[in-house]
């Protein structure tokens, strides 16, 4: 399984690279974007530590998080309107880079890639704790309730991760009109985690209990 993985885990991993250094750049008019090639750095270094990881220690969950294909309906339009988010947050990065729309200070950006890397250390954490994990809203064969670690704070850990990865991006790439533009993403995450609870508490056994013991959804005492 291990060798199969390797040529598709590579080549999402030379797209997204691709893809993101192209929306990043192009609309900077320049390569001499420092914020641009600290946050690449910062996003794709960890990530191929992490990927080298998995393959070696839990091919299994790799393959989960290289299957992106969505079965829910509802599901699928949160994850266009996050794409969306995505690309159009990263173009205002770039075109702010070239037009000088806004100025972030030094501190913040070093600031933001901190939290931003703490954030990624806790994702892998995350995923260490679930091994039935994936980027697509499903029930596995065998799966149970994980309820320790992270799981015991928050029913959501992975969605509140992603919030504090993906709001730091912005700061990272120095631009206030990019971080407005992310702001939509927590958005989405309460219209997926909604979706995805009703889905688990149909399907996964143990699921309605595991919500009385952990009250709160994504920030403790807040939701």
């Amino acid at each position: 399984m291990k060798m199969k993985l390797i040529p598709n885990a590579l080549l999402k991993y030379i797209s997204g690279l691709l893809i993101v250094g192209l929306l990043l750049f192009l609309p900077a008019g320049s390569f001499n974007f420092f914020e641009a090639w600290l946050f690449i750095g910062l996003l794709f270094i960890p990530m191929l530590i992490l990927g080298i990881v998995l393959l070696v220690k839990s091919p299994e969950l790799l393959k989960k998080r290289l299957d992106a294909k969505e079965r829910e309906g509802a599901q699928r339009g949160v994850v266009a309107l996050s794409a969306l988010i995505f690309i159009g947050g990263f173009i205002l990065a770039g075109l702010d880079k070239r037009f000088g729309w806004t100025t972030m200070p030094m501190w913040a950006t070093a600031v933001s890639s901190v939290i931003f890397l703490f954030s990624y250390v806790m994702y892998a954490e995350v995923m260490r704790e679930n091994a039935y994990l994936s980027r697509t809203i499903q029930v596995q064969d065998g799966q149970k309730v994980v309820d320790s670690g992270l799981y015991g704070i928050v029913r959501h850990p992975m969605y509140t991760v992603t919030i504090f990865l993906f709001l730091s991006i912005p700061l990272i790439l120095g631009s206030l009109w990019s971080f407005f533009c992310f702001l939509y993403y927590p958005i989405l995450i309460v219209a997926r985690i909604k979706n995805e609870e009703k889905y688990l508490q149909e399907n996964l056994e143990g699921y309605t209990e595991y919500k009385k013991k952990v009250r709160y959804r994504l920030v403790p005492f807040v939701w």
